[in-house]
Formats: structure tokens, C-alpha cells, sequence
């Protein structure tokens, strides 16, 4: 819970924070773990987030959805969490597969749904790596 970003983790923070400072819509609602690192991470990109517990270290799958208000919910929503539960949450929703999918620390994982004749659709739109920027 106290644990800190280390510098390397700083430096990815802010690169990713630049990144999506030019992309996320203006009223982008930002979830955010009570860990001191997740709090330290979304702070690099704004002061304006909400700490929701649901997101925390012990967050199941479903946690995560509720918090979002996944697949009903409107607007766009920022998760600043943690593996293993942000990669089964990918893998849930892309793949239709309780297995989980490997998020890399610092990675952004774009996800979008809309419904198509008839059924949910969940698209990768993005999914980057602080080194890759």
C-alpha cells in the first residue's frame, strides 16, 4: 500500500501523462487504487481523480466493471490499477477469456464498446508501453 513509484517508475508516469494529456476527452473519469504509487501515477497527469477502493490491490474483475460502470456507463473511464486484475479484465472483455493477458507496468490499454447489430462489442483502440512512446 506505501510502496513508491522508483524513479524509473516517475519517468514512465510522466511520459505516459503527456501522452494521454493530448488524447483523453476533457471529462474523463479517473479511478484510481489507494496505493501510494497508483495515487503518484495518476497524479502525474492531473490533480483530478477519484481514489476508488474497488480498484485497489484485492479488486476482482467484476470490482473493476462495477467501478467503471462497464458496459453502461457513458463517457470515457481512466483505471489506474493493478495486475493481474486490469490484464483479466482485458482478456475478459477482448477475448471472452477468464485466463488474463500480461499488462505491462505503466502500460495503457485503450479499451471501447459499442454494440453492433444487435450484440456488445468490446475494441482495442490502443495498447503502449511507456518505452515505446
Amino acid at each position: 500500500m506505501e510502496r513508491e513509484l522508483t524513479g524509473k517508475g516517475q519517468k514512465q508516469a510522466d511520459k505516459m501523462a503527456t501522452f494521454l494529456r493530448a488524447r483523453l476527452p476533457e471529462d474523463t473519469r479517473i479511478l484510481v487504487s489507494p496505493t501510494r504509487r497508483t495515487q503518484q501515477t495518476a497524479r502525474a497527469l492531473t490533480k483530478h481523480f477519484f481514489t476508488e477502493p474497488a480498484a485497489g490491490t484485492g479488486a476482482s474483475v467484476q470490482d473493476i466493471l462495477d467501478a467503471a460502470s462497464w458496459p453502461d456507463g457513458e463517457g470515457a473511464v481512466l483505471v489506474v490499477g493493478h495486475q493481474p486484475t486490469l490484464g483479466q479484465v482485458a482478456a475478459l472483455l477482448l477475448a471472452n477469456s477468464t485466463a488474463g493477458f500480461s499488462v505491462k507496468k505503466g502500460a495503457v490499454w485503450w479499451l471501447s464498446g459499442h454494440t453492433s447489430e444487435g450484440d456488445y462489442q468490446t475494441n482495442l483502440r490502443l495498447a503502449i508501453a511507456p518505452e515505446s512512446l
